[in-house]
């Protein structure tokens, strides 16, 4: 039995007997309007992306095969939450809100990469991403909802797969995740401010002291960071100060040598 692949890249459900599809099939003997057909079948819900292809055809029989590849379920849940990026700090900072349709959407489009049996087992598993990401969904973080799915809620909607919301829904979650955009803004200014007053209270003192304060205070490491040069960076004599006290460019050498022999 001979078989021949053919691969392309398609926008989920507008494949067209155009190219790339179709001058490649069409050699092969194969019903090229069926095979598109299918593609379209497969990829609806991959609406707006790039979906790769594969098409195997017997062309003894012209039976044929059709596997869809997928990005990755932080890519799905990132496009379906409007963000380019997760939390840097997802037990704190919570950077959208989905809707348990929009995860019924993801499991579905994932479906056999998926370890869970059955369309609920497969839900949780979206749910627990989305938890690693710093996404609640409706308004929950993971454990809480893994539970109350387990128990019964959104049965219907599981039931029913449903994946679309309306327009008032989709405006909804907009304004939310603007809320906790604010909300995160918010308390980085806060930390920023209680981090600078901690480091201002310890002139003089080892960027290791200071920063030990400041992780004992709860200050997240990224602000940390941002605050305290490292080591290597900081010059002799300024470890302990945040890169605005040290004079923000790094010292000459000579500057450098001068410190060290006082």
């Amino acid at each position: 039995m001979a078989t021949q692949t053919v691969e392309a890249l398609v926008e989920g459900g507008k494949a067209s007997a155009a190219p790339p599809l179709g001058p490649a099939l069409g050699p092969l003997g194969v019903n090229v309007g069926q095979v598109v057909l299918e593609i379209n079948k497969k990829t609806a819900l991959f609406n707006g992306m790039q979906v790769p292809v594969k098409v195997s055809v017997d062309t003894a029989t012209k039976d044929f095969s059709i596997s869809i590849g997928t990005p990755p379920a932080s890519a799905l849940i990132k496009k379906e939450a409007g963000i380019e990026k997760g939390s840097s700090n997802p037990l704190m900072d919570k950077v959208a809100d989905l809707r348990i349709e929009q995860i019924i959407k993801v499991a579905k489009m994932k479906d056999t990469q998926l370890l869970g049996k059955g369309l609920k087992a497969k839900i949780n598993e979206i749910i627990g991403t989305c938890n690693s990401m710093g996404i609640l969904v409706e308004g929950k973080p993971a454990v809480e909802l893994i539970s109350m799915i387990n128990q019964g809620a959104f049965a219907e909607e599981i039931r029913l797969e449903k994946t679309e919301l309306t327009a008032e829904e989709l405006k909804e979650l907009e304004a939310e995740r603007k809320k906790l955009a604010e909300e995160i803004e918010k308390r980085r200014g806060e930390f920023l401010a209680k981090a600078k007053a901690i480091i201002d209270a310890m002139p003089g003192k080892a960027r290791g002291e200071i920063k030990a304060k400041l992780v004992e205070a709860g200050i997240p490491t990224k602000i940390i960071d941002e605050l305290l040069p490292s080591t290597a960076a900081a010059a002799p004599g300024e470890a302990g100060k945040p890169a605005a006290q040290a004079g923000g460019a790094s010292q000459p050498a000579g500057a450098a040598k001068k410190e060290e022999k006082k």
